[in-house]
């Protein structure tokens, strides 16, 4: 049996992916893969997703060169969830220019504050020449 036999999609034929910083445990994004990604991104040991945006596969780090290594890949205990423990290439995971997505905080006063700061302005990121790997 393929070991992708095992892993619950959900309607759409896709699983909801964590990526984890490895090192630091850091949740850095939530997005979305279908078979076909997560085959790639166990063959690739790099993060490969589904845009459900743009309705295709985006390999994290093809425009701004910030590529997701894949060091250990896990299913959860009701297969329908994965979490990637990943090194982050250039510490940043974020398209707003932060190392993580979950970047706002709900304070006591039931408003969202930005507790991270901008690692590099994002305008700088998408509108440098591609990084080749």
């Amino acid at each position: 049996m393929n070991w992708l036999d095992s892993v619950k999609f959900d309607e759409h034929g896709l699983i909801p992916a964590i990526a984890q910083d490895a090192v630091t445990g850091r949740v850095l994004m939530v997005a979305w893969m279908n078979r076909e990604a997560l085959a790639l991104t166990a063959e690739r040991k790099e993060g490969v997703y589904w845009s459900r945006s743009r309705r295709k596969l985006w390999h994290k780090g093809e425009e701004s060169g910030h590529i997701q290594k894949v060091k250990e890949i896990r299913l959860d205990c009701d297969s329908d969830v994965i979490i990637l423990q990943i090194e982050q290439v250039g510490g940043i995971a974020c398209h707003t220019g932060r190392e993580s997505c979950f970047y706002r905080r709900l304070d006591d006063n039931g408003q969202w504050q930005v507790v991270d700061a901008i690692l590099k302005d994002p305008h700088a990121i998408y509108e440098s020449p591609k990084h080749e790997h």
